[in-house]
């Protein structure tokens, strides 16, 4: 059976060690946080790899991206080529007051448009300015960290793979019909 009074006294010395202490309160704004490398803080847009796709909006469960485009007429790349269609962005916004900060919206960008950056402070004194348009967006994606570098037991990216096999094979091709141009002269000369 406990001491009647034993947790009072448990709580008040809890409460004189911690007085005795010293703060280690950083006095934000004058001292800046240390924020890991990878932080979440606004979300950057890399206007050019957007194709207007709307799958970021319509996966938000804030709805709290608001986006407007047109289409417009590319002309046939070939001759006797069709021409093509494609989206043009004219509006890419965030309503940060709306926003959760889930990151649904980076996640399911099939084409890498949209990016955590790791700047906080951006407060408005006015609601309305939370509406982040695309050219806002736009300043924050340089802020984006590089991402981490990748294991070096892990094996090569599909991507970079494809891309250096490629490159080797137009080195080959390019070598082959160096030595057939080399050859073919050489045999011009023999004949003369």
């Amino acid at each position: 059976m406990p001491i009647p009074g034993s947790g009072l006294a448990k709580g008040l010395a809890v409460t004189l060690r911690t007085m005795t202490r010293k703060t280690v309160t950083a006095q934000y704004p004058d001292v800046q946080p240390e924020l890991p490398p990878r932080t979440r803080g606004v979300i950057g847009l890399f206007e050019e790899n957007c194709t207007v796709c709307m799958l970021c909006a319509r996966e938000c469960p804030d709805w709290c991206i608001y986006i407007d485009s047109h289409k417009e007429t590319v002309p046939a790349a070939a001759p006797g080529g069709r021409e093509r269609s494609r989206n043009v962005l004219d509006r890419f916004a965030i309503d940060f007051s709306l926003c959760m900060y889930c990151g649904i919206c980076i996640e399911v960008c099939p084409f890498d448009a949209l990016f955590w950056s790791p700047e906080f402070e951006y407060a408005e004194t006015d609601i309305h300015e939370l509406t982040h348009e695309r050219d806002k967006l736009r300043e924050w994606m340089w802020t984006v960290p590089e991402p981490p570098a990748l294991d070096a037991k892990a094996e090569e990216p599909k991507e970079i793979a494809a891309a250096r096999k490629a490159a080797e094979k137009a080195a080959e091709k390019a070598a082959a019909e160096a030595a057939a141009a080399a050859a073919e002269a050489q045999d011009q000369e023999e004949q003369q």
